[in-house]
């Protein structure tokens, strides 16, 4: 097996390590997916990794059941550079109006690595939101969506963010959906990563906190 191989076989892992130990609440494995200067970004969630492993560690233990599947990679290496692109969906159970259903969201892994001292690890999670549904956990119920507050989230998580913003959390707009010059931006700056870019935003865009390679 050749060394780009067994990089691309690492970095799959990776990805692959970050739901499973997410997920299942193994936060100090978690810890161990990401660079110390990592970045995630979500509908309800910006900012450096150990912030995000805190919050997410404070939800599972309250009850906040989002969970994570994963289908195929594509990775693109360059030197000590990779982008990691995954298909996954998002699942969420929370009330709507007193009613529990269950969000599915569709998209990709959108994955920044660098291999740093021998270990590949995320530099900047960004997830593309393709699709999304909204079901009632009970078939027999019956759930009436407020158009205008659904009307305002871009089509790609439009049901995740209404479900989340009735459980109190605060929503981004304009994340990368599967078309749009959003992801197009996106797609350009990890053709940048890959050529060499000092830091996984462009730097226009560059969160404050957020680190380079």
């Amino acid at each position: 097996m050749d060394a780009t191989m067994q990089d691309k076989l690492a970095i799959i892992e990776t990805v692959q390590n970050w739901v499973l130990w997410r997920d299942a609440g193994d936060w100090e494995r978690f810890r161990g997916v990401w660079h110390s200067d990592g970045w995630m970004t979500a509908t309800w969630f910006q900012g450096p990794a150990e912030q995000f492993i805190e919050v997410s560690r404070a939800g599972f233990d309250k009850g906040v059941s989002i969970l994570h599947f994963l289908g195929g990679s594509s990775v693109d290496v360059m030197g000590d550079r990779a982008v990691a692109q995954t298909k996954m969906t998002i699942s969420q159970r929370a009330p709507v109006d007193g009613v529990l259903v269950d969000v599915l969201c569709t998209g990709r892994f959108y994955d920044f690595f660098a291999k740093r001292t021998g270990r590949w690890g995320i530099v900047r999670r960004q997830p593309i939101y393709e699709k999304d549904r909204m079901d009632p956990v009970d078939p027999s119920a019956s759930l009436k969506l407020d158009a205008e507050l659904l009307g305002r989230f871009s089509e790609g998580y439009r049901h995740l963010a209404y479900l989340q913003t009735k459980n109190g959390f605060t929503i981004k707009h304009e994340l990368p959906q599967l078309k749009g010059p959003v992801v197009q931006a996106l797609y350009a700056h990890g053709r940048a990563w890959l050529d060499g870019a000092p830091y996984a935003f462009p730097e226009a865009e560059r969160p404050r906190g957020s680190s380079g390679a």
